[in-house]
């Protein structure tokens, strides 16, 4: 929000030195927390014995007059009573990150001497349109943002808000145009705050009427259109947003923004160049271009706006090489993203002039060629992608970022193909190293021991690549290493008992650090390692064996990956106690035994996959597993259920059973007469020998 005006300032101040509050006043502040259903122990704080003026949250003025009352994050749960509006000397209100729903009242907004209104960050609701009906005069800031207020932005008449100065009515439902009526009814108007709505429509022309506004955000709209000639009156403008909408045509007239410190035009569909009076764009800060249409090369004019902390152009078609911008001149840049572009040719040594760097990322554009060793100048850089490029010389690369003390976050993936990786006594450093992408690089030899040394390391990829020999046991000093992805390899060996004692696979992961930028995969952004799934990949390799029994300690799993091996053996029992598992696939191997029934109480599971073992025995039904398609367990001729519809009691069985049972009675019956056969027989002789005798 803005600076409040000055002389509210010293009023404000001057009402700390108040003592007392009347006792109508007292009167209508304990009807405010008697209409509420949750009260954040006002009532027990606010005794009718005490004078209010000393109430928490309550400023009075010399004069015994209310003037304040500050009820922010207090837990207050209810609506707003209407007794608020009896406070005739109240002039800021605040009952801002509490949870209280409704309508505001049309009494207190039929206010005279509110000057600062915030109810932002609560439950309220309706349309807003009370406001129509206002006489807010003296009103300066008004912040209704973060709650459920929906319809079109109400159009109070001239004289109801000639005083306003700031509005923030982000994070809403609201619809229609973009309301206008505050650059001509409020001559001081510098603040609109719209972002996070639904807005639609063109951004009006009217806007050039409010020669005072200083700062517009409205992004994440609906709006259209180009901006209009008109827009570009606003020469005391300094922070413009209207990112994530359906924006477009040229940035021809944007220098006439003299004083933009912020540029955020991202996420629209802008086209053309950047143009060469950018430079001209003396005091810009940041600038956020990402996410367009834009092409050409960028200008060297760029070199002119010598304040610039941040420059995101990711994800346009700009091309060329970039050493026609001197870097040099910029040395305040702290941020560059430059992402999913067409630039080629070597990166541009003047980058690493940057001396204050700590982010770069350069991923999927056309560069080429081995880093340079001023890259080793960045002492500040914590963050650094060059994923899918062409760049050459891991072993030289690695060496020379392990002078980087700071880097966090390194991905350099989709490089160096076909090369090696280095040897354990060719790199050190990295101490600091959290995350570390080195997949798609089809790199030969083993997993290497320096990487033991990356005691932080939380994230390691290293899949899609050539590596033999066996998952090293020293893996489990890892002890931060949640996220290990190691698919499609040609790794060999037992599953090492040493990777079953990891310990952030076994319990909740480290307090969440945000990245400097945030990393994409697969169409999702992730803005800290928390964000990533707890996971074990090793599909797709050479390993041999069992799966180890105690696979079941690793509590914390939500993807596990064996596919594509050659393990033998049941599933373990175990397995089933993972129960935040959400994919399991142990698919193409040599697996027999019969399927756990204890898999179908892991309730989070949505991705399975058992084809292509040698397992038997009926599938068990009435639960998780009874969800997946036949695709999870085709490949396994012993497996029976309705699933594959291979009935555990099928026709075919129950012929073998009759026909057996047939046979039986025959045997039986065969038996039976011969025994009998006999019995007469030695019944005749001895009859016969006694009649002889």
């Amino acid at each position: 929000m803005p600076h409040v005006h000055p002389a509210l300032v010293i009023f404000l101040s001057l009402a700390a030195l108040a003592t007392s509050c009347t006792e109508k006043e007292k009167s209508s502040l304990l009807q405010f927390v008697a209409e509420l259903s949750q009260d954040g122990g006002l009532t027990n704080s606010w005794e009718n014995s005490t004078d209010c003026c000393r109430w928490e949250g309550i400023t009075c003025s010399s004069d015994r007059t209310v003037t304040g009352v500050f009820l922010a994050s207090k837990s207050l749960q209810g609506h707003i009573s209407a007794s608020l509006g009896n406070l005739t000397g109240l002039v800021c209100l605040n009952l801002s990150h509490n949870s209280l729903h409704g309508d505001l009242p049309l009494e207190l907004l039929s206010s005279n001497s509110i000057a600062v209104l915030d109810v932002s960050f609560n439950l309220l609701n309706g349309d807003l349109q009370v406001l129509e009906k206002s006489t807010l005069r003296s009103l300066q800031v008004l912040n209704v943002s973060s709650n459920f207020f929906s319809g079109h932005f109400p159009s109070p008449t001239r004289e109801a808000m000639k005083s306003l100065i700031a509005l923030n009515a982000s994070n809403n439902s609201f619809t229609g145009q973009i309301p206008t009526v505050f650059c001509v009814s409020a001559p001081s108007f510098a603040v609109l705050q719209l972002s996070y709505n639904q807005f639609s429509g063109r951004i009006p022309s009217e806007l050039g009427n409010c020669s005072m506004l200083t700062s517009l955000n409205a992004g994440h709209n609906n709006l259209s259109g180009s901006l209009p000639d008109e827009f570009f009156n606003i020469t005391l403008m300094e922070h413009l947003s209207l990112h994530d909408n359906q924006l477009e045509g040229t940035l021809n007239g944007i220098s006439r923004l003299k004083n933009l410190a912020t540029l955020n035009l991202g996420g629209n569909m802008f086209s053309g160049n950047i143009p060469y009076s950018i430079g001209e764009l003396k005091k810009l800060v940041t600038i956020h271009l990402d996410h367009n249409s834009m092409s050409g090369e960028l200008p060297p004019t760029l070199s002119n706006c010598t304040s610039l902390i941040t420059i995101d152009f990711s994800s346009n078609n700009f091309s060329g090489g970039l050493k026609e911008v001197n870097f040099s001149n910029l040395p305040n840049l702290k941020t560059i993203d430059l992402m999913l572009n067409n630039f080629s040719g070597t990166i541009p040594e003047s980058i690493y002039s940057c001396i204050n760097l700590t982010a770069l990322r350069l991923s999927s554009n056309k560069f080429h060629g081995q880093l340079s060793e001023r890259i080793g100048n960045l002492k500040s850089l914590a963050f650094l992608s060059l994923v899918d490029n062409s760049l050459t010389n891991i072993t030289s690369a690695l060496q020379i970022l392990s002078s980087c003390r700071n880097l966090t976050t390194l991905l350099i993936g989709k490089n160096f193909k076909n090369e090696a990786m280095p040897k354990d006594d060719a790199i050190d450093g990295f101490g600091n190293l959290r995350v570390l992408f080195l997949n798609d690089c089809s790199l030969s030899g083993k997993i290497p021991l320096w990487l033991s040394k990356l005691t932080n390391l939380e994230m390691l990829l290293l899949y899609n690549n050539e590596l033999t020999g066996p998952i090293p046991d020293w893996i489990n000093n890892l002890i931060f290493l949640f996220h290990i992805n190691m698919y499609n390899n040609s790794l060999t060996g037992e599953i090492p008992t040493a990777l079953m004692s990891m310990p952030m696979l076994e319990k909740d992961k480290v307090a969440p650090k945000p990245f400097e930028l945030p990393i994409y995969t697969r169409s999702r952004q992730y803005r800290m390692a928390i964000s990533f799934s707890t996971m074990l990949h090793v599909g797709r390799n050479n390993l041999t064996g069992v799966i180890p029994e105690e696979i079941g300690q690793l509590k914390a799993l939500v993807s596990l990956d064996l596919r594509s091996n050659k393990l033998i053996g049941v599933i373990p029992q175990s397995i089933c106690n993972l129960s935040n598992l959400e994919a399991l696939d142990l698919s193409g191997n040599h697996l027999t035994g019969t399927i756990p029934i204890g898999l179908n109480n892991l309730h989070f599971l949505s991705k399975f996959n058992i084809s292509n073992n040698d397992l038997e025995g009926p599938i068990p039904i009435n639960g998780q597993l009874s969800t997946f398609p036949n695709s999870s367990f085709q490949g396994n001729p012993k497996l029976c259920g309705p699933m594959i519809a291979r009935y555990c009691g099928s026709a075919e069985t129950t012929i073998t059973t009759n026909v057996t049972k047939n046979i039986d009675i025959k045997v039986i019956s065969a038996i039976a007469f011969g025994a009998f056969f006999i019995v007469g027989v030695m019944y005749d002789q001895i009859v016969l020998s006694k009649a002889f005798c």
